[in-house]
């Protein structure tokens, strides 16, 4: 009888899967802030023994990419029925709702030293909007320096650099992801300025402070000409 039990018990349990470890890994963040989670209270929550998640997550810097993944996840697809602008727009405004809903989000964002592929996809994208737009190489890079991260919904410096790469091998990386992400590939095989940047290796400091500022000085302008 209490094998018969046992086996009911087994087949009613939930399979335990990659998305519903990260899932409720989110749901765990949303209600008690990124700081609380771990990954015993994670195994709690899914009611598993702490070493049935390394199956689907290898240890916690794996975690918290898998969660920037499904966040990224529910941006609303870029819109093709459309110009690069309005589609770039409600593609941010879509990302920031997304953010808005798990604020732990942008943290781990900036907290991350290697973009996922789901990133780079979504980054990929972006550059395509601006390129399949009628923007040169030279300006979609600039127009980049200027938007940083807020095409991901907040604001933060986009081109952050660790300063210890080998630039002989990132190079070899993103040959190998060409076909991949061809935009991304497109601007880093393109584009290079000052490698003692400190906005980051390739990149002209005060350039693009300036780019950045006149284009926002430019809008006030023309946002008091029209009131």
């Amino acid at each position: 009888m209490s094998t018969e039990i046992e086996e009911t018990g087994a087949l009613a349990r939930v399979p335990l899967t990659r998305e519903r470890v990260l899932r409720t890994a989110v749901d765990l963040a949303d209600r008690g802030g990124i700081e609380s989670l771990s990954m015993r209270k994670l195994a709690q929550a899914l009611d598993v023994v702490p070493m049935a998640l390394y199956r689907h997550v290898a240890h916690k810097e794996e975690l918290l990419d898998g969660l920037v993944d499904v966040v990224i996840g529910e941006i609303d697809p870029a819109r093709t029925d459309t110009d690069w602008k309005t589609a770039m727009r409600e593609r941010i405004l879509s990302a920031r709702r997304a953010l808005l809903r798990h604020p732990w989000a942008s943290r781990v964002m900036e907290s991350r030293t290697a973009p996922t592929p789901v990133a780079l996809a979504y980054m990929d994208s972006m550059i395509g909007l601006l390129r399949t737009g009628g923007f040169s190489l030279e300006l979609t890079h600039h127009v980049l320096h200027t938007m940083g991260s807020r095409t991901f919904g907040f604001a933060q410096e986009l081109f952050n650099d660790s300063g210890d790469s080998d630039p002989e091998a990132e190079a070899q990386m993103w040959e190998a992801m060409a076909g991949t992400y061809p935009y991304i590939y497109e601007i880093f095989s393109t584009i290079s300025h000052d490698d003692t940047s400190v906005v980051g290796a390739g990149c002209d400091d005060q350039f693009e402070f300036e780019f950045a500022l006149d284009l926002m000085l430019d809008g006030i302008e023309r946002l008091k000409d029209r009131s």
